[in-house]
Formats: C-alpha cells, sequence, structure tokens
C-alpha cells in the first residue's frame, strides 16, 4: 500500500483497516517502513461497538471486510497536526509478560494470562470479550517508555490466551486500567490542543477516533468529548470521525506513528 502511493509531494497518509483481522502494530510498521521520514501517518481500525463479529472498510464502492485503506494527502501549502492521548488510570502491579505471539497473549509472570484478567475483572469477566474495553491494558516495552494502551479483541478459553488489537511482545511490562470519567474527556481535550498547535491556527478539517471502550464508559457523557474538541478546534472546523477498535497516531509531534487503544485520536487539516 505505501508503495503504490506517489511520494513526490506526499505530505501525510492516512490508513484505514479492518479492526479485527489484522494486527494494527505490524500495519503501521509496514506503512512506516516504506514511507518517507518527512511522511506523517494517521488512522484507525474500524470496530462495530461491543459486538466484535465483523467490521468494514468503505473504499471506492462497497464496504468490504479484511480491507485496509490508505488515503494520501498532497502540497506544500497543507499542514497536519495530529495527537493521541488517553486518560486512563493504572492500577494493581505492573507484571511482566512472560509468554506471547505478536498480539497473542498467554502468561504474566509464568502464569495464565487470562486466569489472572478474569481474577482482577470479576463479575465483569462474564461479558469477555467485551467487558475487557472497560480494563485495557497498558504495555511498557522498557524503562522509561511512555505505556501504549491494549485492548482485547477475543479469548480463547482453550489454550487460555487472549488476543489484542496490537502487540503485545515477551519481554514488557504490563498493568491494568480502569477508567476515570474527567480524565477521559480531559485527554480528549488535550489531543485537541496538541493537534492545534502543530498548525498554528484553527483547521478547516478534523477527523476524531475515539475508541469503542470511551463510549462505553462515557455513556451519557460522550459529548462532553466531542464539545471539549469543539471547544479547542473551533465553530467553524468541520468534524467527522468515528468509534474504532485502535487508533493510529504518534503521541505528538516528533513522536514515533504506533497502535493506540482507548485513545482520542485527532488528525487535522489546514491549508495555508
Amino acid at each position: 500500500l505505501a508503495q503504490s502511493l506517489d511520494k513526490e509531494g506526499l505530505a501525510h497518509v492516512f490508513v484505514l483497516s479492518d479492526g479485527l483481522k489484522i494486527n494494527g502494530s505490524e500495519l503501521v510498521k509496514g506503512l512506516v517502513k516504506h514511507l518517507p521520514d518527512s511522511v506523517s501517518v494517521t488512522g484507525g481500525l474500524s470496530g462495530d461497538g461491543a459486538l466484535f463479529r465483523e467490521t468494514y472498510v468503505l473504499w471506492d464502492g462497497e464496504p468490504e471486510k479484511n480491507m485496509v485503506a490508505v488515503l494520501g494527502f498532497y502540497g506544500e501549502q497543507l499542514r497536519v497536526g495530529y495527537a493521541s492521548f488517553g486518560g486512563w488510570d493504572p492500577f494493581g502491579p505492573e507484571r511482566l509478560i512472560t509468554r506471547s505471539r505478536g498480539n497473542v497473549l498467554y502468561e504474566f509472570d509464568g502464569k495464565s494470562a487470562l486466569a489472572l484478567y478474569k481474577k482482577y475483572l470479576g463479575d465483569h469477566a462474564k461479558g469477555l470479550p467485551s467487558t475487557g474495553l472497560l480494563f485495557p491494558l497498558s504495555v511498557r516495552i522498557k524503562t522509561g517508555d511512555r505505556g501504549v494502551v491494549r485492548t482485547i479483541l477475543s479469548v480463547n478459553e482453550e489454550d487460555q490466551s487472549m488476543t489484542f488489537a496490537g502487540d503485545v511482545p515477551e519481554g514488557a511490562y504490563a498493568r491494568l486500567m480502569k477508567a476515570n470519567f474527567d480524565r477521559l474527556i480531559d485527554g480528549a481535550v488535550e489531543a485537541a490542543k496538541s493537534s492545534l498547535a502543530m498548525i498554528g491556527t484553527s483547521p478547516e478539517f478534523a477527523i476524531l477516533i475515539s475508541c469503542v471502550g470511551r463510549k462505553l464508559i462515557l455513556k451519557q457523557r460522550i459529548e462532553e468529548e466531542l464539545e471539549g474538541v469543539r471547544d479547542v478546534l473551533g465553530e467553524q472546523t468541520i468534524l467527522s470521525g468515528f468509534y474504532s477498535y485502535g487508533e493510529i497516531s504518534p503521541f505528538s509531534k516528533d513522536a514515533h506513528c504506533e497502535l493506540h487503544n482507548q485513545t482520542m485520536t485527532i488528525t487535522a487539516f489546514s491549508e495555508v
């Protein structure tokens, strides 16, 4: 996909992907590897609420499953701002991932990760994988790293594994997280402020990708997330977006592009 784009004048790539069948972390790595360093990448994984049955991407025709689509933005006058913030609070001890394969997690500290997850979730465990949206993981690769949030997509009772939207590598450290209503809304506002700061002016258009887990938590308060972004970007900015199973963006300017879960990720566009 990256190689199919004309590189001359390419400023930004926006990607949309199936949310269940594709490892978002590997998708991001593949795109970034084959694009110039000067080209930023944002986007998201499609979702279907808390059903986890099938997701679609619409591209030049009928909606399709197992689809990845990219859109290239070109021009010296184009300015793109982006940011990704969460607002979840960690709880419980940090645990070492001792057995995993890609985005499939088997063991924490040499013990069944699924069993431990169920223990922490209590009655919520009956509703897995959808209730896993309420208790994501913060995954930190090494000391000093900012943790990336990972959300469960499915569970396998036979081998006691959990499949996440992105990689959960062996040797990384993981910690459970829970919701804080005000901090979730504040996270959306911070994403708006950071994306606005990158372009220095109120954007003409902004794409908002918010994880479906945030919607399930905030419920009636979900409008506050949108209102907070609107207050920052301005009334004239056209807003669009969707609730996702994963968000793709650097945390902020000059950071590496990564797959995130449970964030509000904003891509703002302006021409000068």
